[in-house]
């Protein structure tokens, strides 16, 4: 499912740096509120608020996991559905309770999508704003009223490449500030950071744990290289991508490649559904893989850590998910 928008990030579309400016359409009568209007730029556009959006429709889900982080559940009219791996804590029974408007990860078609009325869209990826899989482009929702936010830069295949974890604080400033919710924006950020900072301290001054992330296959292999969000994960966990070199996020590597790297440790991708159709278990995939590199010191061990997808997409699970790969890397640093 990673591959869902990661395969699907490789799609991008140019409607994001096609669309005009979108402006939110207030009761001239009403007089906005305090700090508002909010301009913010994103996917090159330029996004302007007259007050908090409170129709709002999200993608795949850590754009939902984000929202509902920052307290705004009760703005969520409706979502796309997930069946991949477990919610974070407290998120399922919110989760629940919002309308289901497409039966995958993906937005719903062009006609259901302008039909649902938001007055604010929230994805990870412009997979979802492709004319030709039929889906609504960013233009279209612009015009209907309907500005669409694009999780991390995740604008374009380049950008995708570009991510670091400010990216993630980025947002939580920028959804802040579109919600008028900007102290508790600041609030979550400042415990995130400080879960960072703990990572790092823990983990500083130990040798870096030579890591694979992988999604499987007996080859070619679906694995990480050494850009975008899921390798800035592993060196923040106190990791060391032994694709580094492979400029990519999510590709395809030999199996020479993954026999020759030799990993202390597998991380491999966890998702149960993609669009509907049951996918390999992570042990499946951990099988295979741990064949190919069979002399390595991660097969000799059984030492593989499933990660959710949706960590491995931008949204705030990517920096919780930093801390159990670091314990995973390094559990004695952890033992205190």
């Amino acid at each position: 499912m990673r591959r869902l928008l990661a395969l699907v990030a490789a799609l991008t579309l140019t409607a994001c740096g096609q669309a005009p400016a979108a402006t939110r359409q207030a009761d001239p009568a009403a007089a906005p509120p305090a700090g508002f209007p909010v301009t913010i730029t994103n996917c090159g556009r330029t996004l302007t608020f007259d007050r908090p959006p409170a129709k709002v429709v999200t993608g795949y889900h850590p754009a939902l996991e984000t929202l509902l982080a920052l307290g705004v559940g009760d703005r969520i009219a409706g979502r796309t559905n997930f069946s991949e791996s477990a919610f974070l804590p407290g998120q399922k029974e919110q989760y629940d309770k919002i309308p289901e408007i497409s039966p995958t990860i993906m937005l719903p078609q062009k006609e259901v999508m302008l039909s649902q009325g938001a007055d604010f869209v929230l994805d990870n990826a412009m997979a979802g704003f492709d004319a030709g899989g039929g889906y609504a482009t960013v233009a279209e929702l612009d015009a209907a009223g309907s500005p669409v936010y694009i999780l991390g830069g995740w604008c374009s295949p380049e950008e995708t490449l570009e991510f670091t974890l400010d990216d993630t604080f980025t947002d939580l400033r920028n959804l802040g500030r579109i919600f008028g919710v900007s102290d508790r924006a600041d609030r979550l950020a400042a415990d995130l950071r400080g879960r960072l900072e703990d990572v790092r301290e823990r983990v500083s001054g130990r040798p870096p744990v030579k890591v694979l992330a992988t999604d499987g296959g007996k080859g070619p292999v679906n694995a990480y290289g050494g850009a975008g969000v899921t390798h800035q994960m592993i060196v923040a966990a106190g990791g060391r991508n032994t694709l580094a070199d492979v400029n990519s996020d999510y590709t395809e590597v030999s199996v020479e490649q993954i026999s020759a790297a030799q990993p202390d440790a597998i991380l491999v991708s966890e998702y149960a559904t993609l669009r509907g159709e049951k996918m390999p278990t992570v042990r499946a995939k951990a099988a295979g893989i741990l064949a190919i590199a069979r002399n390595s010191p991660a097969a000799r061990d059984d030492r593989v850590l499933p990660v959710p997808v949706a960590a491995q997409h931008p949204g705030y699970r990517n920096l919780l998910a930093i801390a159990d790969i670091a314990r995973f890397l390094h559990p004695d640093a952890f033992s205190r």
